[in-house]
């Protein structure tokens, strides 16, 4: 009997939300990549891209070259034999190729305003933050000025000290003179007082 219970044995299978026949995901692995149908590109690549096109547009350089073009084109479109001619006058082409360059430039410029428009958002961000820090600076350093100077307010200068010695030495000497005749120093009278005080 026990030889047939060993042949029955069958696989256990997951039950509840791990009984999905996909394969489990380890989480601690990369998922592989995607494909994608539509082409990846770096936006930032892109951007640069595009400002570098806005700059060159705003620029007075682009606007002779244009007008040197479109000169050029209708004075061909106009002058040359028939045969030669691939616009002729209403110059339909080059109204469709002033347009098309019209319609790339704006949302170009567009893009590049609103790249610049970050850039300056960032830069007044870290502008207040560096404010900020400065006047948390400038306000810890007034307190330190300001602990200073009651400090020093309370410490014996050189010209106190000197004053002070200038004033003892004068009493001093008036002392002296009120004294000449019978010279009393001032441990004598000390004593003197003492004995006096008795």
């Amino acid at each position: 009997m026990a030889p047939e219970r060993e042949s029955v044995r069958t696989e256990r299978t997951p039950a509840g939300a791990t009984a999905t026949g996909r394969p489990r995901a380890r989480l601690d692995q990369p998922r592989p990549p995607r494909r994608r149908i539509l082409p990846e590109y770096d936006p930032e690549a892109f951007g640069r891209l595009s400002e570098r096109i806005a700059r060159f547009i705003g620029t007075g350089r682009f606007l002779v070259w244009m007008t040197v073009v479109i000169i050029v084109w209708m004075l061909w479109n106009v002058s040359v034999p028939r045969d030669l001619r691939f616009d002729e006058y209403p110059f339909i082409f080059l109204t469709f190729a002033l347009s098309l360059q019209a319609s790339y430039a704006a949302p170009l410029i567009l893009l590049a305003q609103n790249r610049q428009d970050d850039r300056d958002r960032v830069n007044l961000e870290q502008d207040r933050k560096q404010n900020e820090r400065s006047i948390a600076d400038t306000e810890y350093l007034t307190r330190e000025i300001a602990a200073l100077r009651i400090g020093l307010g309370e410490v014996a200068t050189r010209d106190w000290i000197r004053s002070e010695l200038q004033d003892m030495v004068k009493e001093l000497e008036d002392r002296q003179d009120g004294h000449r005749g019978h010279a009393v120093f001032p441990a004598e009278r000390s004593r003197g007082r003492d004995a006096d005080d008795r």
